[in-house]
């Protein structure tokens, strides 16, 4: 059983790390796409959209479809999928294709978050769940970290056409690995693993029979202030570091750095949200966002640069507490479609942040646009008592 739960959960890491990849390195492929196509910040924003959008309306259909055709079997046609969109992108002359495989991609990325968080939760019933999750959360950010580097070290040798193709062809090798390491009938591996009594409990005492509680709703509500204002940030932040004087190459190596600490955050933070409670970690963590977020647009480029991983880990610190508390507040007989409605809400609001923020870049300046971000952090503060009010029903 422990060899057993080991293969689910590296194979769940793996998927994470290609998709979650897959997302972020866009963010180094932007400005490239900006010059290519003579793109307007609301444009590039439009691009993210279309990723993220795809990929946020159909997590509850995957993980309804995935109770009838198996989640393995959905797992690796959607990585296929996302992996196709990204081979097809480089063969890609104008903006409406490159917008058609992004699209494509991003249905293909749609299975990954609800599929591998419930595979995952299933398999560590108990006290080991939420260090399981922290792991898989952390293992998206080695993704965020490693496929931008990459992207933007292949980009001083070959065009982007080629860079786009190569993580396609990444795409269809991560796609073997799913094949061979997660295990057949994963559905049924389900019942095999006897439910945390505790765990159960305190579900049935947060939600009864339903994840529509305020608990859930206050979680997901913050879930989806921070996705908003890490996917607006990201997006706008090659913009600030070239009007700071940047290059391509220093855009990808500043990415990397804030992904790099973003995995760091995460993975604590995720610890530290089972010790001391996801309520203090999330005022803490975006506390801390948004005096950083706001000190990046005065200071040099030298200075930003350094900043870049203290950024990170505030920015994607909190979404692993977030994360991980999904499951204390859903029975589990519904946790899979209980995931799958938190990724809608929170992809979805990564989806459209980046077109709301980039028509702000256009009218106000890209500094103006990274202020507003920084301030709508603040709006998490009130939601907090809701979830705190929801705690204290558990303790009851």
């Amino acid at each position: 059983m422990k060899a057993l739960k080991k293969r689910i959960l590296s194979a769940c890491c793996g998927a994470h790390i290609l998709h979650d990849g897959y997302t972020d390195l866009l963010y180094v492929m932007f400005p490239i796409w900006q010059m290519a196509f003579g793109l307007s910040l609301a444009e590039v924003g439009f691009l993210k959209t279309l990723y993220s959008g795809a990929m946020a309306s159909l997590q509850v259909p995957s993980s309804m479809l995935s109770e009838k055709v198996g989640e393995k079997r959905l797992l690796l046609f959607g990585t296929l999928i996302a992996a196709m969109g990204f081979l097809l992108s480089g063969w890609t002359t104008g903006f409406l294709g490159l917008a058609a495989c992004l699209v494509l991609s991003g249905i293909g990325a749609s299975v990954q978050h609800p599929l591998s968080s419930s595979l995952t939760a299933h398999a560590f019933e108990g006290p080991q769940l939420r260090g399981a999750l922290g792991t898989y959360n952390f293992s998206g950010d080695i993704g965020k970290v490693l496929l931008p580097s990459l992207c933007a070290a292949l980009l001083a040798v070959w065009d982007w056409h080629a860079v786009t193709s190569a993580m396609g062809l990444l795409g269809l090798l991560v796609v073997m690995f799913l094949a061979v390491v997660l295990p057949k009938a994963t559905v049924a591996n389900h019942s095999k693993v006897q439910p945390d009594k505790a765990s159960v409990d305190t579900g049935g005492k947060a939600t009864g029979r339903n994840f529509l509680n305020l608990g859930f709703i206050s979680l997901s509500s913050i879930a989806v202030i921070d996705s908003a204002t890490r996917m607006g940030f990201l997006t706008l932040l090659p913009f600030l570091l070239i009007s700071k004087g940047a290059t391509v190459t220093q855009i990808g190596f500043a990415l990397s750095l804030t992904f790099a600490g973003g995995a760091a955050g995460k993975f604590v933070c995720g610890f530290i949200a089972a010790r001391f409670g996801v309520i203090k970690t999330t005022l803490i963590t975006e506390i801390a966002t948004t005096i950083l977020m706001a000190l990046t647009i005065p200071l040099s480029i030298d200075v930003v640069m350094l900043m870049l991983p203290l950024v990170g880990v505030a920015l994607n610190g909190t979404s692993s507490g977030l994360y991980g508390t999904v499951p204390e507040l859903v029975p589990q007989h519904i946790r899979s479609r209980a995931f799958g409605v938190f990724y809608t809400l929170t992809i979805g609001a990564g989806a459209i942040s980046p077109l709301v923020y980039g028509f702000a870049g256009d009218r106000l300046g890209v500094p103006n646009a990274i202020a507003l971000i920084a301030g709508s952090v603040l709006l998490v503060f009130p939601l907090t008592l809701g979830l705190k009010k929801a705690f204290r029903r558990l303790e009851v």
